[in-house]
């Protein structure tokens, strides 16, 4: 069969109605089971988010169907009298594009957006899979007329498994975030899109040093990508189920002041204002001393305010940045708070501090005891030696050449088993810390080096309500989503409740890849971040198989439902539930292993390791 042509076989109808990019065909009474056979493939009418056309001259002009109903549904929507033989269907869709088609040279020209409206009685045609083939290979040779980078990312569905492909630039560099249910694909869609990025050729097949940092909170990538990424774990075994990590390095001392009294004061926090000083204060004083403005307070009993080091000013003591990322020991910093704002020293006696004042620079104390108990923890919590890693050494785990990076572009940053209390503030230090990096680089700098942060669970980072663990995250991916791309920084938001995700972050994405959504908040909520033309689109989002998803935005040729490319076992993520069956078929744990991994928990066994390594030297 003739491609782009007015085929009787085809005719589903006549338009009745045109208002704006919205129509309505009646469809012909003959199609009784509404489907129609050509050249030996059954196609079905009225399927959501399927594409019809309507010839006006040599123009032809596209539509998704976004409803199929009874005219007497209608009528009584907009209270019209209901005729009793009144049965007739009506077809409602969106039209989203129009293109010319040269038969000589088997050449579609297309072009998003309507120029020239069907009129009332045109007919309107199905779409055969060769048409639609033809329309997503030209909307794609469209959207790369600039040589942008397209990324194949899956198949159109019923489009002859055509590919998909992605404008790169526009995907990570104008943010875009992915959605989906528990058990859509949605982490296998992640994977997908990584791998293809890893697998990508550009210009004489040379390879492309991708800068990807994936915020992992379930530690559920590192299997998928063993031998493309350096998966960097907060706490320091070498192996943890058989997959090689790396100790992350990010010591407290480049926190901000927020972050720092977000880690040490938490969520409480009626009282916080008193303690948030504290933490300031000790801030200021112990990044003061590093930087040779004031002295280190030595001796408890002198005076309450440290002296300034030589040749400094009561102007330099005032106008220092406490958020500068200053080395500190925090010891001085401990001190500050015990003996300085702990005690209220005058020059002939002592004079202790109010009883109220102490109970708080206690809690503060035992909050920062806590923390460096903990093994988890001490990554960031390790007291700054000289031979502490530099701020540059620490962001080469991120973005730099490190002795394990070769070939390795993906950085992944597990945080699993972290308290979220500790997530929040790490989050928001990553975030913060990339970002910073771009603001201090030049304009050339930021044209080499773009970097792409990949942020799984976005709801728990950037949450709809604000929750007090939670603000520096929020600050900090907000002002990315915002800024980010002047300065080479793109966001990839992942989450399965895209209704509990901030709305200013996520109206900041100019692409989705939608994934199945069961719950009707949420599908609301995507459709405020849709055009209006395709708003229709989210009404099949419920009855999306796995893997299949809407994808439209900057990156898309056009709005369509693809189907994401499958992955081989090994190179998915582990995110499968686990089969309590298949577990339950296994002997209870004996003593023996219930004992390594109460050490593994506690941090007993690491300590053990470490003392036979300093026997063995």
């Amino acid at each position: 069969m003739i491609i782009f042509k007015e085929h009787d076989d085809l005719k589903i109808g006549k338009i009745v109605e045109v208002n704006g990019n919205s129509i309505k065909v009646e469809l012909d009474n003959y199609l009784g089971n509404l489907s129609r056979t050509i050249d030996g493939r059954v196609y079905s009418i009225g399927q959501m988010a399927s594409v019809i056309k309507i010839h006006f001259g040599r123009k032809i002009i596209f539509g998704y169907v976004k409803m199929l109903r009874m005219s007497s549904e209608i009528d009584l929507l907009e209270d019209k009298r209901i005729m009793p033989t009144d049965d007739s269907r009506i077809l409602e869709a969106d039209l989203f594009g129009e293109a010319f088609w040269s038969e000589s040279k088997n050449k579609l020209s297309f072009n998003r957006g309507v120029e020239t409206y069907p009129l009332p009685l045109q007919f309107a045609y199905l779409t055969t899979k060769d048409e639609l083939e033809k329309i997503y290979e030209a909307a794609e040779k469209t959207a790369a007329s600039m040589h942008d980078p397209m990324l194949p990312i899956g198949t159109y569905v019923g489009a002859n498994s055509a590919i998909c492909k992605a404008n790169m630039d526009k995907l990570f560099g104008s943010h875009c975030a992915i959605l989906g249910s528990t058990g859509s694909g949605k982490s296998a869609t992640v994977a997908a899109i990584l791998h293809a990025v890893l697998a990508y050729r550009y210009e004489n097949e040379k390879k492309l040093c991708s800068r990807i940092i994936l915020i992992d909170p379930h530690g559920e990538y590192g299997k998928a990508f063993r031998d493309e990424a350096i998966v960097y774990r907060a706490y320091s075994e070498s192996s943890v189920g058989g997959d090689t990590v790396s100790e992350l390095k990010l010591p407290y001392w480049l926190m901000s002041g927020d972050e720092l009294r977000s880690m040490i004061i938490g969520k409480t926090e009626h009282e916080a204002t008193s303690q948030n000083n504290i933490v300031y204060e000790a801030l200021s004083y112990a990044r003061m001393v590093q930087a040779g403005i004031v002295k280190s307070l030595n001796d408890p009993d002198g005076d309450q305010k440290p002296d300034l080091a030589g040749g400094k000013t009561e102007t330099d003591r005032e106008n220092f940045d406490r958020d500068k990322p200053i080395p500190f020991n925090l010891n001085e910093f401990i001190k500050h708070i015990d003996m300085v704002q702990g005690r209220k020293i005058g020059k002939k006696e002592q004079r202790t501090a109010s009883d109220d004042t102490r109970q708080k620079i206690e809690s503060v104390l035992k909050k920062i005891r806590v923390l460096r108990s903990n093994p988890q923890l001490n990554f960031i919590m390790n007291e700054y030696l000289e031979a502490s890693p530099t701020i540059d050494k620490i962001l080469a785990q991120f973005i730099g050449k490190v002795p394990e990076s070769e070939n390795k572009n993906l950085r992944i940053i597990d945080i699993s088993g972290l308290p979220n209390e500790i997530s929040g503030p790490l989050t928001a230090l990553i975030c913060r810390l990339l970002f910073q990096y771009k603001l201090w680089q030049s304009s050339d700098e930021r044209k080499r080096d773009p970097i792409l942060i990949a942020c799984e669970e976005a709801h728990r980072y950037v949450p709809n309500q604000g929750e007090a663990q939670y603000k520096e995250a929020q600050e900090a991916v907000r002002r990315i989503a915002k800024e980010g791309r002047k300065y080479g920084i793109g966001l990839m938001l992942i989450s399965q409740r895209p209704s509990d995700v901030e709305s200013t972050v996520l109206s900041q994405c100019n692409s989705w890849i939608v994934l199945r959504l069961t719950n009707s908040r949420d599908q609301e909520h995507v459709a405020k971040f849709l055009p209006d033309s395709l708003s229709g689109l989210t009404k099949i989002l419920s009855s999306l198989t796995r893997r299949e998803a809407v994808f439209v935005g900057e990156a898309a040729a056009l709005p369509s439902r693809i189907k994401i490319k499958e992955l081989s076992k090994e190179k998915l993520p582990d995110s499968a539930d686990i089969s309590f069956v298949d577990g339950w078929t296994n002997d209870l744990f004996d003593d023996t292993k219930l004992k390594e991994i109460t050490n593994r928990w506690s941090g007993i066994q690491n300590n053990e390791d470490k003392s036979k390594e300093n026997t063995v030297k």
